[in-house]
């Protein structure tokens, strides 16, 4: 099992930056890919990034060029830097872990929210 935590949200003004964390824990050498994914009020849950076990990453159009996923192996952390953030931006962010026991699903964060507003 693989059990996550989010942090990092909060309220931000138009133009600025927020950096989530994302903390794993358990069987972690079973993660293949991590992604990052957020829902607004009234919309689908939706990708914003993702990288692999190997380093590849991947983005919304939405978020590209603004938005950098990483990670830390050391300390078992995934980061989603968020920059030049807009209200259209506003939505839960949530973090989930892929293993080959969870084929399309994978395990979940409580989601950290993170509003734009002036």
């Amino acid at each position: 099992q693989v059990q996550l935590v989010e942090s990092g949200g909060g309220l931000v003004q138009p133009g600025g930056s927020l950096r989530l964390s994302c903390a794993a824990s358990g069987s972690i050498g079973s993660i293949y890919v991590i992604g990052w994914y957020r829902q607004a009020p009234g919309k689908q849950r939706e990708l914003v990034a993702a990288i692999t076990s190997g380093g590849t990453t991947n983005y919304a159009d939405s978020v590209k060029g603004r938005f950098t996923i990483s990670r830390d192996n050391a300390k078992n952390t995934v980061y989603l830097h968020m920059n030049s953030l807009t209200p259209e931006d506003t939505a839960v962010y949530y973090c989930n872990a892929a293993t080959e026991a969870t084929p399309g699903k994978g395990y979940w964060g409580q989601g950290t929210q993170v509003t734009v507003s002036s």
